[in-house]
């Protein structure tokens, strides 16, 4: 159940990355940075809709989020890495990610992120 849960988490935490990307406006300066913060907005958005997160909330997991999307990419730009490591190595960025973040939500938060990690997220398995 726990590894289920961890590769639920995965597809969830990638949920923001599809749509602020299309979102963002205009040219940035530094496009990499540009599109981590609007990747993190955009996840926390989500976020807190479906999890009705506090101000207070919001503000402590942004860096959570744009520290794990920032390291996504180091990982999914490592040419290095085989196809097996760097999914070992995002699986463990993301179980990373959800236990920082979860020490922010309060009890009904976590059962709520618990089921949104189990609805299926069609299309972000396509890369």
């Amino acid at each position: 159940m726990n590894h289920f849960r961890l590769l639920a988490t995965g597809p969830i935490l990638m949920f923001a990355l599809i749509c602020p990307a299309q979102q963002t406006p205009g040219a940035p300066a530094d496009p990499g940075k540009q599109h981590e913060q609007s990747a993190a907005d955009g996840h926390l958005r989500a976020l807190s809709e479906r999890l009705d997160l506090s101000a207070d909330q919001q503000v402590k997991i942004k860096p959570i989020l744009e520290q794990m999307l920032a390291a996504r990419e180091k990982i999914r730009q490592d040419g290095s890495l085989s196809n097996e490591a760097r999914q070992e190595k995002q699986k463990n960025l993301h179980e990373k990610a959800d236990k920082q973040l979860r020490q922010f939500l309060n009890e009904e938060q976590k059962r709520k992120l618990d089921q949104l990690e189990q609805e299926p997220h069609p299309g972000l398995h396509s890369n």
